[in-house]
């Protein structure tokens, strides 16, 4: 049998040509629904500005739900696959179990995606990324949904039946990487995620042919948000996996204690997908005992894996900077960390965003009090732009910059707008977050047109400052699309006209096409160990810098949430 392994001599990293293959595939594709989804979100930025007004009421919501679809399933989904393939062959030094189907997965995956993109901009299906019924969308929209989700399914399998096949050929020794663990978690959330999804998606496609005649609006939002919100909650566990890939990649770091960490992933398996709960803690039928337990017990064991995971990656580049002599004062080896490298840069903002920003407004919208009055206002969307859109995103972002020389074997292209590119895409979501927060906290609802109401019977007028965070917000995501268009660019620019570090990287190479057979000329690599990121163990706790910024981090808590609970006391006076 031909050789079907390459050896890549700048990471020490091994790639197998099938799974490269296959990999190569997802992530471009990921990368143009991110594009066209970006500029969905920047017509709806400017859409609800109320002195832009963009998009007519009809295009709005046409276009929000295409937003939602495709940067919270298309763009997001499709990386992550990828990322899956790259966790169990490449980081295993194993080939991947049965890659033919995995072409089916992501034919499947393109198809269902094409599928419900068409339907959307039919103009019938604008039932926005929750699809609520009693609202219909066209029948093609929630078949592309199901055929997308049985692609990532798939994906989801080969990826558990790679790690079979590592452990059977021994290609490593002792517990599989952490990288690799924490796309385990990302995996079993997505069969959970997938399984919910069919379950309402199924009977709402049916309902939509005529089959049968009525879904229930109650069932139908307990079980969409088993899919909606956990699907998210794939996106945590991936991006915290990128996390830890990144530390090792750029400092060689290793985790401050890798059974915590792993204990922390598997809270994330039992409790994170109950988060969804913030989502019906209005709904009738729900009893009052589950939204209590799922308000406070559950959400604090979910939390606390963040947490964790929020502590051990800073913690790890701190101990590893601190080997190398950066020991002056709290901060030096951060103020002395790569800031113009954008795999470190864009790690590490998409960190301190989710934590700091996403983390601190989950918790409170997801107390059941304090939920009460900001329940379906903008803050919402203002939050999971936090956690979704820069946590997330920018972890993506951050690993492609590695990936472009490492996997598709092309020089970065526009270096140095490469070293701003995280700067400007996290200064546009932060002014968007923070302003959407504000209006959120005033009462501004979400999914609206015009929150004017220049057309209701009963006239409604925001303050005027409720306006004018709106319009700042417009201008927060301008610079986000400016800081995500100049990722894609370079990106595309990079695969097509980046100076090529393999001589059979061609055109067809960047975008799914294996290299020619001669590039690849090992049989079965050697046990993992040369590269920090394929390895396990763990390293010092000693972190003093990461448990200052801790405490900083627990005090904008306190402050957050003692606000919010003023908030509501002023909601419900008491004398």
């Amino acid at each position: 049998m031909a050789n079907m392994f390459r050896q890549c001599p700048d990471s020490g990293l091994y790639f197998h040509r099938d799974a490269e293959a296959l990999m190569k595939a997802h992530a471009v594709l990921a990368v143009v629904f991110l594009l066209l989804g970006g500029v969905g979100g920047l017509l709806i930025a400017l859409t609800r500005a109320p002195t832009v007004h963009l998009l007519s009421a009809e295009n709005f919501y046409m276009v929000l739900t295409f937003h939602g679809t495709a940067v919270l399933l298309f763009w997001i989904i499709f990386f992550e696959i990828a990322v899956l393939y790259f966790a169990s062959s490449t980081l295993l030094r194993v080939r991947p179990a049965t890659p033919s189907i995995g072409w089916l997965g992501f034919l499947l995956m393109l198809g269902g995606a094409i599928m419900t993109t068409v339907a959307i901009f039919a103009g019938n299906s604008s039932v926005m990324f929750t699809s609520y019924v009693p609202m219909q969308a066209s029948p093609y929209f929630y078949l592309g949904l199901i055929l997308f989700a049985v692609g990532a399914l798939l994906g989801c399998f080969i990826f558990l039946g790679t790690l079979v096949i590592a452990k059977e050929e021994k290609t490593y020794e002792g517990s599989i990487p952490l990288v690799t663990f924490g796309a385990v978690t990302a995996a079993i959330i997505a069969i959970f995620t997938i399984a919910t999804g069919a379950i309402i998606l199924i009977p709402t496609f049916m309902w939509s042919m005529g089959w049968i005649s009525h879904i229930d609006p109650a069932m139908y939002r307990v079980l969409w948000w088993g899919m909606g919100h956990s699907s998210q909650q794939i996106n945590v566990s991936a991006h915290v996996a990128v996390w830890y890939a990144i530390a090792a990649i750029v400092f060689g770091a290793k985790p401050m204690s890798e059974k915590v960490s792993r204990g922390a992933f598997l809270l994330y398996i039992l409790f994170l997908q109950l988060a969804s709960a913030h989502h019906l803690l209005a709904d009738p039928g729900i009893s009052s005992n589950w939204k209590v337990f799922n308000t406070s017990y559950a959400m604090y064991l979910a939390v606390l894996a963040s947490m964790i995971h929020g502590l051990t990656v800073p913690g790890s580049i701190e101990v590893a900077q601190r080997k190398k002599g950066f020991n002056n004062g709290l901060f030096e080896w951060l103020t002395k960390a790569p800031w113009g490298n954008p795999v470190f840069s864009g790690m590490f903002l998409s960190l301190i965003i989710f934590g700091f920003i996403g983390g601190i407004t989950g918790v409170v919208m997801g107390t059941e009090q304090i939920n009460l009055i900001i329940h379906n206002t903008i803050f919402v969307p203002a939050h999971f732009h936090a956690t979704v859109a820069v946590g997330t995103t920018l972890a993506f972002m951050a690993i492609t910059y590695f990936l472009i020389p490492v996997l598709f074997r092309r020089k970065l292209v526009m270096p140095g707008l490469a070293k701003w590119q995280p700067y400007i895409f996290s200064a546009g979501m932060m002014m968007l977050i923070m302003f959407l927060l504000g209006a959120g906290t005033l009462g501004v609802p979400r999914r609206h047109w015009d929150v004017n109401f220049a057309d209701a019977v009963l006239k409604y007028e925001f303050a005027g400052t409720a306006i004018t965070l709106l319009g700042l917000a417009a201008v927060g995501a301008v610079l986000a699309a400016v800081g995500g268009a100049l990722y894609c660019v370079i990106a595309v620019f990079s695969l097509v006209f980046g100076e090529k570090l393999d001589p059979h990287a061609g055109l067809l190479q960047s975008f799914g096409v294996p290299l020619s057979q001669a590039a690849y000329t090992v049989d079965r690599p050697s046990t993992l160990g040369l590269s920090a990121v394929e390895t396990h163990g763990h390293g010092e706790v000693s972190a003093p810098g990461t448990f200052a910024l801790a405490l900083v981090f627990l005090l904008s808590f306190v402050v957050y949430f003692f606000i919010n609970a003023k908030y509501l006391a002023s909601v419900w006076p008491m004398g």
